[in-house]
C-alpha cells in the first residue's frame, strides 16, 4: 500500500478488495440506540466539526485525492482544519461521510485529532453544514490499526443510512520523526439531525 507522509495511506479504490474485506470483520459496528433511525439529510458540505467529549472545535475542509490515488490530508500548518473527503457522501447523507484530522502537525505541536482515540461508544459528533442543518452523530465504535491492514471497505464501503469516519494516525512515528504505523478510526451512526 502506498504511503503519504501525512495521516492518510489508503486509497478508496480498493474497496472491494480481498485484503481490505479480510479486515472488515474486525470492526465492532453496531446500530444506533432508539426505536427509529432519523431520516437523511439533503446533500449540504460540511464547515464545522465539534466533538464535546475530546475539546474538538474547528471548521472543515474538503480534501480530494493525492496524485498517487491515496486521499489527501489537510496541510501540515499550525491550526489545521479537519478535512471532509469530498468523494464521500456529505454527513447525514446515506452512505460513509469521510472526516480526517492530523495528531499532530510537525513544527506546529498537536493536531486537531490528538484526542481521537479516547472517544468512546455513546460520545457525539456534530457536524454543522453549510445550509444551516447540524447532523448529530453517536460513536458506535473506535479502532487502531495498522496503516497496512486499513480495513478499507469498512471505511469507504456502501451502507444502508447516514454513517460518518473520523480518522486519523496513530502508533510510533517512522525515522526520523516522520509518519505513522497506524491509523484511529472512529465508526458513528446519525442519531439526530436538524
Amino acid at each position: 500500500m502506498t504511503q503519504l507522509s501525512g495521516c492518510a495511506a489508503h486509497n478508496p479504490a480498493t474497496a472491494g478488495t480481498a485484503a481490505a474485506q479480510s479486515s472488515l470483520a474486525a470492526v465492532p459496528v453496531t446500530a444506533p440506540s432508539g426505536s427509529a433511525a432519523p431520516r437523511p439529510l439533503a446533500r449540504s458540505v460540511p464547515e464545522r466539526l465539534e466533538i464535546p467529549a475530546i475539546g474538538v472545535d474547528t471548521p472543515i475542509m474538503a480534501v480530494g485525492l493525492g496524485p498517487d490515488g491515496t486521499v489527501g490530508v489537510p496541510p501540515i500548518e499550525a491550526n489545521a482544519p479537519a478535512g471532509w473527503y469530498q468523494y464521500s457522501p456529505t454527513p447525514g447523507q446515506v452512505g460513509p461521510a469521510v472526516i480526517l484530522g492530523h495528531v499532530t502537525v510537525g513544527q506546529y505541536g498537536d493536531g486537531v485529532f490528538l484526542h481521537l482515540a479516547r472517544l468512546a461508544a455513546g460520545d457525539r459528533v456534530v457536524v454543522v453544514l453549510q445550509d444551516g442543518a447540524s447532523a448529530v452523530f453517536t460513536v458506535d465504535s473506535v479502532q487502531t490499526v495498522s496503516k497496512a491492514r486499513f480495513p478499507t471497505s469498512a471505511v469507504y464501503g456502501s451502507v444502508d443510512r447516514p454513517e460518518l469516519r473520523l480518522i486519523t494516525c496513530a502508533g510510533p512515528r517512522g525515522a526520523g520523526g516522520t509518519g505513522y504505523s497506524e491509523n484511529t478510526i472512529v465508526y458513528a451512526s446519525l442519531a439526530d439531525a436538524s
